[in-house]
Formats: C-alpha cells, structure tokens, sequence
C-alpha cells in the first residue's frame, strides 16, 4: 500500500517468508542464482504471510498449488518463465538501485498514481479499472509535474527535475 514503488533484489535464497516479501514487493529482480520456494506444508504449517494468495495472482492458480503444495524451490530462470520475477540478471549486475533511481527521474506524483491505479483496478471489473484509471489520469493535470513534463516533452528537453507538486 507505499504510494512509491518498491523493487525486490534476491540475491540468492527467497524461502517462505522471503519469498512472500518479495512477492509484496511490485518489481522482482533475481540473480541468476537464486532459488524460491515456499516450504511452509513440509514444516506442518501453510505460507503465512500472504504465499497462498500473492503467489496465485502472480503466476498461474496451477503453478501456484504445485509450488505450494510440494514444497519445492524453483531456479531464478523458471520463476522468470512463470512470471514469478521481472528479471533474471547475473549476480554482480543485480542492481535494483539502477532501475530505482530510472523510476526516480519521473514525476513522482504520476508514478504513484499509476500504482494506486494498477492496484485498485487488479480488485474490480474492468470497466471500473478503466473509470478508476481515468481520475489518476485526470488528477495529474492538476500538478505542476505534468505542465512541466509536457513542456519538456514539446521541447525535447531530456534531463528534467520534477518538483513533486
């Protein structure tokens, strides 16, 4: 529920409650090396801090109970093949902080918008995602972000420095 965006680097393991943080998380990227898994029933327990039901909105209802159902982990690469993560890089490349401070050129205020709405509109109908997205829309034609971003964007200006209002 952050307005910013919140981007998972696994550098190597993501079990149990690893894996369900970065599952929270909006952006996922992995080492090449890591491995994910949700053991929670070989303990005697379920997942508990939300496995059972992000896991089966990221990846496919199926590939989600087999997952957790046999308790086996999973490479870097088959997460990314299911849509468990992003990305998938080599380890001394894993650099969230990049694609973070790429985010962090753009105005802040339309990023968080575009959260709110992607968010919002996952829990509902599409014809109340799409009303949904057109007032954050709408809303960022009330900031001087956008003026300032549109007047850069008419003038070809590259480096800009949004103002957060």
């Amino acid at each position: 529920t952050l307005h910013c965006p919140v981007i998972a680097a696994v550098t190597v393991l993501a079990f149990g409650g690893g894996s369900e943080l970065s599952m929270a998380c909006d952006i996922r990227i992995a080492a090449e090396n890591a491995v994910f898994g949700q053991p929670e029933v070989g303990l005697g327990i379920t997942p508990g801090f939300g496995g059972t039901q992000r896991l089966a909105r990221l990846v496919p209802a199926g590939i989600a109970k087999e997952m957790i159902f046999t308790a086996r982990n999973i490479k870097a690469d088959k997460a990314l093949a299911i849509g468990l993560v992003n990305a998938v890089v080599p380890q001394e490349d894993l650099m969230a902080l990049k694609m973070a401070n790429g985010i962090c050129k753009n105005a802040p205020i339309a990023v968080a918008q575009a959260k709110k709405a992607i968010n919002a509109g996952l829990q509902t109908d599409m014809d109340s995602a799409i009303a949904i997205e057109v007032k954050d829309f709408s809303d960022c034609f009330a900031t001087e972000d956008q003026t300032y971003g549109m007047e850069c964007f008419v003038n070809k200006v590259k480096e800009k420095e949004f103002k957060n209002k």
